[in-house]
C-alpha cells in the first residue's frame, strides 16, 4: 500500500468521501465524473486496498457532554519491547483515550483524552493512567479552545499515478 498511486479520480473520491460519507454511490459518481458502476468499483478497490478504512459519524463533544480535552504526555520507564507493548495494549482499550501516539522529545506517548470535566479526568488519571505498565511521568495539557479539530487528510501530497 504504500506505494500505491492513486489518480485524479481516486483522489477527488477520497476529498468527496472525506467531506460527507453519507453520499450516495450515485451523487459520488456525479460529483467525480464517472457513472456509478465504475466509481463503485474503485470505491471497493480503495476500501480493499485499505485506503478507505470505514465510514464514521462526526460527533459534537460538547452536545454530549464531553466538554473536555487533554493531551497527556507518557514517559515510560523503560523502553524494553515488553513494557512497550504492555503499555500500548493497556491504553488501547481505554475508551477515554482516543488517540495514542509515539512521539519524539520529552515525552515517550502523547495521549489526546476526552472527559466530561476535571472530576472524570482526575479519576481516570488516578484510577488508570498512573497505573498503566511501565509509566515514569506524566504532564497534562488542557485544550482551552479547539481551533481545528478532525481535519481531512491533505491528499495533495500523494504520489500521482500521473507522474
Amino acid at each position: 500500500m504504500p506505494n500505491l498511486k492513486l489518480d485524479a479520480i481516486d483522489r477527488r473520491i477520497l476529498t468527496a468521501l472525506q467531506r460527507d460519507a453519507r453520499l450516495t454511490n450515485v451523487e459520488l459518481a456525479e460529483e467525480v465524473g464517472l457513472s456509478p458502476s465504475p466509481c463503485l468499483r474503485r470505491v471497493r478497490a480503495l476500501e480493499k486496498a485499505g485506503v478507505i478504512r470505514g465510514y464514521h459519524a462526526r460527533l459534537d463533544r460538547a452536545g454530549l457532554s464531553l466538554g473536555l480535552t487533554v493531551f497527556v504526555s507518557v514517559k515510560i520507564e523503560r523502553h524494553q519491547d515488553a513494557s512497550a507493548a504492555a503499555f500500548r495494549e493497556a491504553v488501547a482499550v481505554l475508551p477515554d483515550v482516543i488517540s495514542c501516539h509515539l512521539v519524539s522529545g520529552e515525552a515517550d506517548f502523547l495521549l489526546q483524552v476526552v472527559v466530561p470535566d476535571l472530576a472524570a479526568y482526575e479519576r481516570l488519571l488516578v484510577d488508570r493512567l498512573l497505573k498503566l505498565p511501565s509509566v515514569s511521568d506524566i504532564r497534562s495539557n488542557f485544550a482551552i479552545q479547539t481551533v481545528k479539530s478532525e481535519g481531512p487528510l491533505p491528499l495533495s501530497h500523494l504520489p500521482s499515478a500521473e507522474t
